[in-house]
């Protein structure tokens, strides 16, 4: 199966599977990964998501040899772009050429990557909240050298990671990104050894759902929702978007506390929480 799903607790694993292409996605491709991560959102059964490629490769993009055999990545040829134009009429925004790239989900995501994320594999590596990269993987604007523009919004999210200037710099020269120069500008946080990405990345995950999720996610959402407003005007939209949330969470945590949880690191969340 070119897309697999495996669960761990409270972690749902999406692992690419198409290494004969280096995890290289097309239509039928982005149609199921992008169903896969609907479905995690409304999944009460999982908290966190690790989006991992197997065979030595994260993502190599949009599988162009694909789209050419089809027709669709031949001059003038715009059908599948037109499927995937925003509506004018208020309707539901169509799925990233990707997949899930314009999806704004309520739980977080890791990518964790081995190998290249390359071209569309990078900005669907940039869609994940965090990025846990192995040794030896890399980053790269490969599009640059076919004339393929970023369409699963790589010019937006490269910018807000790493500045105006290095993105404008990574995306005209489409040159190749190494993991520690990723960590180094803000591309990932975490380098690990070359084949345990999908491990770490899985622990960083279940580190995250041992707490209380509604206020996680709640602080999440925050920082997305302020991005680009005034600090007051992000101060305001902060707090309106924590309402309930200490009702909801933090009294019991409050309780908790006083009862003595919390001592020497232990934060687990205990069935009545």
């Amino acid at each position: 199966m070119p897309i697999r799903i495996e669960r761990s607790d409270r972690v749902l694993t999406v692992i690419l599977s198409r290494p004969e292409v280096r995890n290289a996605i097309d239509p039928e491709h982005a149609d199921e990964l992008h169903a896969v991560f609907v479905a995690f959102d409304t999944d009460d059964t999982a908290d966190v998501a690790v989006l991992w490629g197997e065979g030595g490769a994260f993502c190599a993009g949009a599988d162009l040899k694909s789209l050419a055999k089809r027709g669709i990545a031949t001059p003038g040829n715009r059908h599948t772009h037109r499927s995937l134009e925003f509506p004018t009429d208020g309707g539901p925004v169509p799925r990233g050429p990707l997949g899930p790239t314009r999806l704004g989900l309520n739980k977080p995501v890791i990518a964790a990557i081995e190998g290249p994320a390359v071209a569309g594999g990078m900005e669907l590596a940039l869609w994940a909240d965090c990025r846990v990269m192995a040794e030896g993987s890399y980053m790269g604007v490969y599009n640059r050298r076919w004339g393929v523009p970023l369409t699963d919004g790589g010019t937006i999210r490269l910018p807000r990671l790493v500045g105006q200037g290095r993105a404008l710099e990574l995306i005209m020269t489409g040159r190749k990104v190494d993991a520690q120069e990723c960590l180094k500008i803000g591309l990932c946080e975490r380098i690990v050894p070359k084949g345990k990405a999908r491990s770490a990345a899985e622990t960083m995950a279940r580190e995250i759902t041992r707490f209380p999720q509604k206020c996680l996610r709640t602080d999440r959402r925050a920082v997305y929702l302020q991005h680009g407003m005034p600090i007051e005007a992000a101060l305001e939209r902060e707090w309106a978007n924590s309402a309930g949330i200490f009702e909801a969470e933090g009294a019991a945590g409050v309780a908790r506390f006083v009862r003595g949880a919390g001592r020497h690191g232990d934060f687990g969340r205990p069935a009545d929480s």
